[in-house]
């Protein structure tokens, strides 16, 4: 009896189909309002994040490139500082080719370490889609000069 009861004041107090929604009508274009500029950012972002790792990568492609063509035109003793330049242009050329428009304001630098090493660094700002947003490159790669040497006294 008891649970008889219980179901009929439960009908009595259910909302019928179409009652009710009244209130909620709208709710979700106001909902769609106050998101969509969040979903959006977020999507820049990563694609923002997703250009700089890859402009990272080919900086470090061209520094490496840069680095191995100093690291064998510096053991050449009448080439004093050609190598400097020739290495500089390998890694902007390599840069350019592979890198595009990927990065502005590059540039490219090698350096003699005094130690037998070079040093290749590129340095540059990764391209924004985000106004105002703006993420600085830098990579660099260092390595022996290959020499030649003989063996035995």
């Amino acid at each position: 009896m008891q649970l008889i009861r219980a179901l009929r004041r439960a009908r009595r107090l259910a909302v019928r189909p179409g009652e009710g929604r009244a209130a909620d009508s709208g709710m979700t274009s106001i909902e769609f309002v106050f998101l969509t500029p969040i979903l959006f950012l977020m999507i820049f972002l990563c694609v923002q994040f997703s250009m700089y790792f890859f402009a990272e990568r080919v900086a470090q492609a061209s520094a490496e490139n840069a680095a191995r063509t100093a690291r064998a035109e510096a053991a050449v003793p009448a080439d004093s500082g050609i190598w400097r330049t020739d290495a500089d242009t390998q890694g902007s050329q390599f840069l350019q080719s592979v890198g595009g428009s990927l990065l502005t304001g590059s540039s490219v630098a090698t350096v003699d370490n005094g130690d037998g090493t070079v040093t290749s660094t590129v340095t540059g700002k990764a391209v924004s889609i985000i106004p105002g947003f703006s993420l600085t490159v830098h990579a660099s790669s260092s390595g022996p000069i290959e020499r030649f040497i003989t063996d035995g006294p």
